[in-house]
């Protein structure tokens, strides 16, 4: 039978919205976008899209980890920019937290954000 687990952490931001941090259903974890939020403060990081992107990566990792998972698990990840010119820059980062095994992914340019931030990115994981 299967079955699904809502997952929050306060270690994450929490969501501005009316869904969860995550949901585990079975095997599978579906992490919701995140965004360049500080989980203590909820301040926007604005500082340039390689502090954002870290920042982004930082959330994801806290809910990864509350739901017993790492970045060696994910199997997707979405990444929404609102520029393609930041495009390099978040390859870079994102490669030192996707070092081996590297998921799926597609990465678009949209028109706007939640709060008008940079980058939003989203990742599905899997464990045996």
């Amino acid at each position: 039978m299967s079955q699904k687990v809502i997952i929050n952490t306060f270690k994450a931001p929490a969501a501005i919205g009316p869904y969860n941090q995550a949901i585990k259903a079975d095997k599978t974890l579906y992490v919701s976008g995140q965004i360049p939020l500080v989980a203590e403060s909820m301040a926007l990081v604005n500082t340039g899209i390689q502090d954002e992107t870290h920042q982004v990566f930082k959330n994801i990792e806290a809910i990864l980890h509350e739901a017993g998972y790492g970045f060696e698990d994910v199997v997707k990840a979405s990444i929404f920019l609102s520029d393609m010119d930041n495009f390099a820059a978040v390859n870079e980062i994102y490669a030192q937290y996707f070092t081996v095994n590297q998921p799926a992914r597609e990465c678009v340019a949209v028109k706007t954000l939640p709060k008008n931030v940079n980058i939003e990115i989203s990742v599905t994981a899997w464990k045996a």
